[in-house]
């Protein structure tokens, strides 16, 4: 972590430096969550007054419509978040995505190479255990496929574009300490990832991992000087995850190939000790994700 390394970080930051006051910074930042969440809200408001019964299934994140209409409606944040950088910054959306010779050459690089090492994992390693998949159908599944990447991509460009494009390029231009754009925006994106309706545990071991995931990503745009590697990498990791292995009757379960039978807790389970957070499969985790994070460094050269 040099500062050669992170030298193309200087011109990705750039498009910053002429707003970046804090409160401009803060402003913008409240402004993209509260006109993101109204808008959510309203969407849900129309939806379940004019097809009551399809926003049931919404609510649930079971099927796979539900799933691609939770995923595209994240292209509003990509709607409210160029309005918000037009008005408190006075720059365009273009601005947040870097070097734009290099982008989609290391958008494909990261995403194949994390892919492939996802790909090679998943056929190595017995993840479900000893339950047996159950395959969906395959021509259902791949007509889907073409919407399912699109509606993940919509949802990852998203969230690098706020996260790792707005608030890393604002603090980054603002603050010369590294340590404040590798952790505070990662904070941020961390703490959407907390799961309510899962155990405390859970969510906690979930919001640590996707606060790693987070400075990875960081990592990669400083390192590329765009955001091209860090939504190939965010694609590639949410792909694997929507869609090829999911537990049945699980949200966001809808668009996997292969459904497991769900997890059932032993009778018992209310007696013994709660599992500590920092486990052995948290572990796993992220030394997978330190894997994918080194394979798409080795694909863009970086």
């Amino acid at each position: 972590m040099t500062v050669k390394a992170y030298a193309p970080h200087v011109a990705f930051v750039a498009p910053a430096r002429a707003s970046s006051a804090l409160i401009q910074t803060v402003v913008g930042f409240i402004a993209v969550e509260f006109l993101y969440g109204v808008g959510r809200q309203t969407l849900d408001f129309f939806l379940i007054n004019l097809a009551p019964e399809a926003a049931a299934d919404v609510i649930d994140r079971v099927s796979p419509g539900a799933i691609l209409w939770d995923l595209f409606t994240f292209g509003l944040m990509i709607a409210v978040l160029a309005l918000v950088v037009w008005k408190t910054h006075d720059r365009g959306l273009g601005s947040l995505i870097g070097n734009p010779r290099v982008a989609p050459r290391d958008f494909l690089r990261a995403f194949i190479g994390a892919a492939v090492l996802f790909l090679t994992l998943e056929l190595a390693l017995p993840w479900w255990g000893s339950d047996t998949p159950t395959m969906q159908s395959l021509r259902y599944w791949l007509l889907l496929l073409p919407w399912s990447l699109l509606a993940l991509l919509v949802q990852t460009s998203a969230e690098e574009l706020f996260y790792r494009g707005y608030l890393q390029q604002q603090l980054a231009a603002r603050f010369r300490q590294t340590w404040v754009w590798l952790v505070v925006p990662n904070v941020a994106f961390a703490s959407v990832h907390w799961f309510n309706e899962a155990a405390f545990e859970d969510s906690t071991r979930y919001v640590i991992w996707a606060f790693m995931f987070g400075v990875a990503a960081s990592d990669l745009v400083a390192r590329s000087g765009s955001l091209g590697a860090a939504i190939g990498f965010h694609l590639a990791n949410n792909a694997f995850a929507f869609l090829v292995v999911g537990e049945r009757g699980a949200p966001d379960s809808g668009l996997a190939l292969f459904l497991i039978p769900p997890f059932a807790e032993p009778p018992d389970a209310a007696l013994l000790p709660a599992e500590p957070i920092l486990n052995i499969g948290l572990g796993v985790d992220i030394g997978i994700l330190v894997l994918a994070w080194l394979a798409v460094r080795v694909a863009i050269r970086r």
